[in-house]
């Protein structure tokens, strides 16, 4: 065990959960995700792909501190006060990407016997996902990580 990895576990003892970012690659758009909250929240961990680290950051720890105060999160409902002036809604993550996504979950977890939910998050126009009118780099910047990589209409 190295450095990084008491580091991950220390965080998740002390603060119930440890947060990564990876940067954007070439072919790929920057996310952040969590490890440690169904360890110790028993509820799904959270990836977000796209946003800025520092809000992402920021959500993951609202996110793990709303479970901790009892709320639940249900995939497909619609939810605010994450981003300012926009609700978000839930996905549950296709374990077909955990290995390219989550390495540290993986880690973790010993395996991919976790649960994980995205984060979709609309625009500053409000566009979503399944919205016809939606950009080529809105589509790049937030990949859909179900099974089908198609968000139908929540």
């Amino acid at each position: 065990m190295d450095e990084r990895d008491r580091k991950a576990l220390e965080d998740i003892e002390k603060f119930g959960c440890h947060v990564l970012n990876v940067m954007e690659g070439e072919e790929q758009p920057c996310f952040s995700y969590s490890i440690g909250i169904e360890k110790t929240l028993n509820q799904p961990e959270l990836i977000i792909v796209g946003l800025k680290r520092e809000l992402s950051h920021s959500i993951i720890n609202n996110y793990r501190q709303r479970l901790a105060a009892g709320e639940v999160f249900i995939s497909g409902a619609f939810y605010s006060d994450f981003i300012e002036g926009f609700d978000v809604t839930f996905i549950e993550m296709d374990k077909k990407h955990y290995k390219e996504y989550l390495g540290w979950g993986l880690w973790l977890y010993s395996g991919n016997n976790f649960k994980t939910y995205q984060l979709i998050w609309p625009t500053t126009a409000g566009i979503w996902p399944w919205s016809e009118n939606k950009s080529e780099y809105y589509v790049w910047a937030q990949p859909i990580l179900n099974s089908s990589g198609v968000l139908e209409k929540i």
